[in-house]
């Protein structure tokens, strides 16, 4: 794996993502650093964000970082063998709705990020919800956030050495050197 490398991991809710991306940190190094984007806005959010604490242990050290991620990925990957970002979903999310950016500001952020993942001076393992599988939303914010976070998984597959879907906590290969194109 190249000093850089870059990750993508994808599944749906509670497919196994975080703790596939946390095992393949730590077997990258002894020094893994963890940016969270969740943000406690409600009980339920606080309560899945320590238990993500508890599960992750003292073994990373993290950075919260809802919005600018770009500039977060730059400044962990300097400081650590091996980087995990969990999750776009809630960055995109974030983005969206409570910083309110509007589609060219989130289009910006998205490039500023995948600037930063070229630039990285150790691998970056992203975690994000793949959200196009089900039915199309009824809202228009629900449709526009899907489409949003459909094209920002593209882009950072497009960019990605390695892209992961976990379905039931099984990890399939959707692209890296150990895929064979027919």
């Amino acid at each position: 794996m190249s000093r850089n490398a870059v990750i993508l991991v994808l599944g749906g809710a509670k497919s196994g993502k975080t703790t596939y991306a946390l095992r393949r940190a730590k077997s990258l190094g002894k020094n893994p650093g963890y940016i969270a984007t969740a943000q406690a806005l409600d009980k339920e959010m606080a309560e899945a964000i320590r238990r993500h604490q508890r599960d992750r242990g003292r073994a990373f050290k993290t950075y919260e970082e809802p919005v600018n991620l770009g500039e977060a990925v730059r400044k962990a990957s300097r400081k650590h063998d091996a980087v995990v970002v969990d999750c776009l979903t809630l960055w995109l999310s974030n983005l969206l709705t409570v910083a309110k950016k509007s589609e060219k500001e989130i289009e910006r952020d998205v490039r500023a990020l995948l600037s930063a993942l070229r630039e990285t001076d150790s691998p970056v393992i992203l975690v994000s919800n793949e959200v196009g599988l089900g039915i199309v939303p009824r809202g228009a914010l629900s449709r526009k956030y899907r489409i949003l976070l459909g094209v920002a998984n593209q882009r950072v597959a497009s960019l990605a050495d390695e892209v992961e879907l976990l379905v039931a906590g099984v990890p399939l290969r959707l692209k890296g050197t150990e895929i064979l194109l027919l």
